[in-house]
């Protein structure tokens, strides 16, 4: 499988894209990726020269905050759906000093591994998340619906009446309330 598709004959690349880039990794030529991300003028092609400098355990030049909330969950989702496994894990071993820059990493990462069904990593990462910034309704959320997905309701309605507390009007909190109450029922 490449990238999201399984229809590896029909994709072709120009060289010296993101694309391009993004190959380089999947075949672990580090060296290349970086130098297509650091030939291109982007927000993108920026937080790719600092994912591959993540990669490789050396970090020259941070990525914004934005940088990371636009990219993080996508490239951390390319990584896993490609089973680059040792990527990974360098990238999250990375992660801390990106929470640093942007306070919501945590749940980007939560969210991802969610969504790829890591719960125990997911769990783990909402926790460093809620210790950072608690008053994220987002996070909450995220939490109530961790806790549906293993038939908790209890601990599923106290993480979205708290985030119902935080953002009172936010709709699909309300629309996971009434889901909640009725297992509760």
């Amino acid at each position: 499988m490449f990238f999201f598709s399984n229809d590896c004959d029909t994709l072709t690349f120009k060289a010296g894209s993101l694309e391009h880039a993004y190959l380089a990794i999947l075949n672990n030529d580090l060296l290349n990726a970086k130098k297509v991300f650091c030939s291109l003028s982007s927000p993108r092609a920026r937080w790719g020269k600092a994912l591959v400098e993540i990669l490789t355990g050396y970090i020259e030049e941070y990525p914004s905050y934005f940088e990371i909330r636009n990219f993080l969950e996508i490239d951390l989702d390319f990584l896993l759906k490609n089973e680059k496994i040792d990527y990974v894990e360098q990238l999250l071993g990375g992660v801390d000093i990106l929470a640093g820059i942007n306070n919501e990493t945590y749940k980007y990462v939560a969210r991802v591994m969610y969504e790829n069904k890591l719960y125990k990593v997911c769990r783990e990462y909402l926790e460093k998340s809620k210790n950072l910034f608690y008053n994220d309704p987002e996070l909450h959320f995220m939490f109530s619906k961790y806790y549906m997905n293993f038939g908790n309701y209890k601990e599923a309605e106290y993480y979205i009446d708290e985030c119902i507390r935080i953002l009172p009007d936010y709709y699909p909190a309300k629309i996971l309330k009434q889901k909640i109450m009725a297992q509760l029922m």
